[in-house]
């Protein structure tokens, strides 16, 4: 049998293709587990995976349940946005500021594709040597080890419950 060339040519063909890339879906959120060490120097490999989504100056901040987030330029730009429109005189807005943005640091991969976690930023998520390097969609978390265990059991165990509370919010999985 010969091979031969197949050109798609014609109306015909470029509305069946444009069809095919409507439905194409294009899955570029942070994912996958990874796990890591942290040197003496403080110093943590970002995986290539989640390297090649996040660039290479992003920033990582405290966030939520005891881990520390990192987002993309770009992602960090849309959250600092939303916190900028928070009203000033409201206390739980203004420390909600505080919160993520005390602790916001602009952080540089070096050559070996590792970055520097401060102290503060570590002991705040209770960081002392392994970590898992958790991709959430729109940012990484960055959990101590053990900690993110623990929690992935709780999440297993009570998942069902969890989507059925998602559920009643009016949000479909």
């Amino acid at each position: 049998m010969k091979w031969r060339k197949v050109v798609i040519s014609g109306t015909k063909w470029s509305k069946s293709s444009q069809k095919w890339r409507e439905k194409e879906v294009v899955s570029s959120g942070l994912k996958g587990q990874f796990n890591h060490s942290v040197d003496a120097k403080g110093r943590l490999i970002i995986p290539t995976k989640l390297r090649e989504q996040l660039g290479d100056t992003f920033v990582i901040t405290k966030g939520l349940d005891g881990c520390l987030y990192g987002y993309p330029d770009d992602e960090w730009a849309e959250f600092e946005g939303k916190l900028r429109k928070l009203p000033m005189l409201n206390k739980r807005a203004r420390q909600t500021k505080d919160f993520f943005m005390a602790g916001a640091v602009d952080c540089e991969l070096d050559s070996q594709g590792r970055i520097l976690l401060p102290q503060i930023l570590r002991d705040f998520a209770h960081i002392t040597k392994e970590v898992a390097i958790v991709g959430n969609i729109e940012r990484i978390e960055i959990w101590d080890l053990d900690t993110w265990n623990q929690r992935s059991v709780e999440i297993a165990e009570n998942m069902d419950e969890i989507v059925e509370d998602l559920d009643a919010l009016g949000i479909e999985l």
